[in-house]
């Protein structure tokens, strides 16, 4: 069962997965409750599930129809390269997780793979993902990491050195020093970066 609140991404994959040898699509689903509902209908072995849906998550279907199909197997699909989403799948109980920028070939031998009884995430995968992300911010100074929020909160830079009760000057040096830290080169991406980290990405 195909879960996508898009439907040319939905039949794009249903396309892929019927084609393969072994494979057939029982029932597509565009938001939780059809998820829901068209599951306890055809049973499904495996389930492909979108994160993101309309009204709730794709973890939220994985974690239902695992109490009423206990032998389906759920697959993540997603655009969201996201550890605490990748994190959130592994505790739900998904056997493996995918980003749309595959392959379709390779969706086709995920599914196979994971209907077949095999895992292909575990604790390991989480754990070495979130050692190869390293924290952009894991060397800044706490002066600097005070100046990164007071940026994301949108306040110029005298506004932040009188919330500080320091120097403009001193803001500045700051800035200058976490762009360095952080590989970045303008103000505008320093705010664009904590306004990304406080979305919270697939949740939203």
């Amino acid at each position: 069962m195909i879960i996508d609140d898009h439907e040319i991404v939905r039949r794009g994959i249903a396309e892929i997965v019927d084609r393969a040898d072994g494979l057939t699509v029982v029932a597509e689903a565009g938001s939780v409750a059809e998820a829901v509902r068209r599951g306890e209908l055809v049973r499904p072995d495996v389930i492909l599930v979108d994160l993101q849906l309309p009204d709730g998550t794709g973890i939220d279907i994985i974690t239902t129809l695992r109490e009423k199909i206990p032998d389906a197997r759920s697959v993540v699909l997603t655009s969201f390269d996201d550890d605490d989403a990748l994190a959130a799948a592994l505790n739900a109980g998904a056997k493996a997780y995918l980003l749309k920028t595959v392959r379709g070939a390779e969706i086709a031998d995920v599914v196979k793979a994971v209907a077949a009884g095999r895992t292909l995430l575990d604790e390991r995968t989480v754990t070495r993902r979130r050692a190869d992300h390293d924290d952009p911010t894991a060397d800044l100074t706490p002066s600097e990491r005070k100046v990164l929020e007071l940026i994301g909160d949108g306040l110029s830079n005298r506004e932040i050195g009188e919330r500080l009760g320091v120097a403009e000057k001193t803001v500045k040096n700051h800035i200058t020093a976490l762009l360095s830290k952080m590989g970045l080169q303008r103000r505008t991406q320093v705010a664009a970066w904590v306004a990304g980290q406080r979305a919270a990405g697939w949740r939203q």
